[in-house]
């Protein structure tokens, strides 16, 4: 499914409010969210993920040029840097040439258990000196990687440590839905960045 014009222009908008919000005062030093913690989730129709990575980079680049101390976690990554520190990666894809998708799945549950890949990130994280947290890479890490999950797993860890999630899907506020299609659990402790 391709975007239509007058969505890639709304997303667009949508994407070039990203930076100043997080360089507002309010959003690192979580200012104005009723004594919540400063999770937020910059919601994009899935079908856009190459202009969001775009953009994510132009922003990264112009976050690092402005001396902004910041983690930028690509999901995806992260996973294959979890399998591959506990020597799973290459078994991990023989897994799924020879027995399939869900048998993979079922043998990744316990070494990508949210908690545990919760962890992994924050031990890669120096969050005395971070000043946000910028996730992304969802898309292609999911459904070993649940939005939802890992943002529960991430409440405890992270502290007051502003984190961004980019998720490919709708956050109507209430419920992550993933692509826009599969249905999640609820999860009720995240704002929406950018409306």
């Amino acid at each position: 499914m391709v975007l239509e014009k007058v969505q890639l222009s709304d997303l667009n908008q949508r994407l070039n409010q990203v930076l100043s919000k997080i360089e507002s005062a309010e959003f690192l030093n979580n200012l104005g969210l009723g004594n919540e913690i400063g999770f937020y989730v910059f919601d994009y129709p899935a079908e856009a993920e190459l202009t969001v990575r775009d953009h994510l980079e132009f922003m990264t680049n112009k976050l690092q040029s402005r001396g902004k101390t910041f983690a930028n976690i690509n999901l995806f990554a992260e996973v294959a840097s979890l399998l591959e520190s506990r020597n799973l990666l290459t078994r991990s894809f023989q897994k799924q040439k020879s027995q399939g998708d869900a048998a993979l799945f079922n043998a990744l549950k316990g070494p990508l258990e949210q908690n545990r890949f919760a962890e992994f990130i924050v031990n890669k994280i120096d969050l005395d000196n971070c000043d946000f947290i910028l996730m992304h890479g969802l898309g292609s890490a999911w459904p070993i990687i649940r939005g939802h999950e890992l943002l529960n797993a991430l409440h405890a860890k992270v502290g007051a440590v502003p984190t961004l999630l980019f998720y490919p899907g709708e956050w109507d506020g209430l419920a992550l839905k993933a692509f826009n299609r599969m249905e999640s659990n609820n999860y009720y402790r995240a704002f929406k960045l950018v409306p």
